[in-house]
């Protein structure tokens, strides 16, 4: 099978999907959970400034997460949900 087809394959797979149609695809589903990042936050010590810094996001989204008037998703979600388990993990991996 060339790359075309095999490219064309998996979008058609891709579509039917979403349409609900059965493809015999393998779905892996990950429930990642909500957090409290000021409560996440407060464990690691860090200051709204610093803590915001050390996870690459503009203390203003941060702030935002904090006060319920945006959530974090996708990759920042997850990576603030490590941080739950092990508030050490970004100065671990970043020094």
């Amino acid at each position: 099978m060339s790359a075309y087809d095999s490219i064309k394959q998996g979008l058609s797979e891709a579509i039917e999907f979403a349409q609900g149609k059965p493809t015999g695809a393998r779905v892996h589903r990950v429930e990642v959970p909500q957090v409290n990042i000021a409560a996440i936050r407060a464990r690691t010590g860090l200051s709204q400034a610093a803590f915001a810094n050390s996870i690459g996001v503009a203390k203003g989204t941060l702030l935002n997460w904090e006060h319920g008037r945006r959530h974090p998703t996708g990759p920042a979600q997850v990576l603030l949900a490590m941080i739950a388990k092990r508030p050490s993990l970004v100065e671990e991996l970043l020094n």
